[in-house]
């Protein structure tokens, strides 16, 4: 069971990025997936998650207008789309596996699995 998460890089200011974390060897009825960020010095963030089983989607609401959620059951993944980023929004993106039991998305500690994470660098 791995998550693998893909797609970060370098964007300039305004720009878009979308994000990539497939699952391997998960149940999608078991699991929620995240997303999470941690920008050096700073403490690790929650940006939003989605139920593999239903897709209900969560998210932090200072990103909620420019990052989207999304999954692809088929191929069990679930991507991230950042739009307008901003220089703060530079950091490690890391997918995680939160138990489908669980709804206490917000809480890193909560999540059993991480993926190894996509460097994220918004500047000109």
């Amino acid at each position: 069971v791995q998550l693998q998460a893909s797609g970060g890089g370098l964007v300039q200011p305004g720009g878009s990025l979308k994000l990539s974390c497939a699952a391997s060897g998960v149940t999608p009825n078991s699991v929620t997936l995240g997303w999470f960020r941690q920008a050096p010095g700073k403490e690790r963030e929650a940006v939003s998650c989605i139920s593999l089983s239903d897709g209900s989607t969560f998210a932090q609401y200072s990103l909620a207008d420019r990052f989207t959620i999304s999954r692809d059951n088929a191929k069990n993944t679930v991507y991230l789309q950042m739009h307008r980023l901003k220089p703060e929004d530079s950091a490690v993106y890391h997918c995680a596996a939160l138990d489908a039991h669980f709804s206490d998305y917000w809480s890193d500690y909560m999540y059993h699995l991480w993926g190894q994470g996509a460097q994220v660098t918004v500047s000109s």
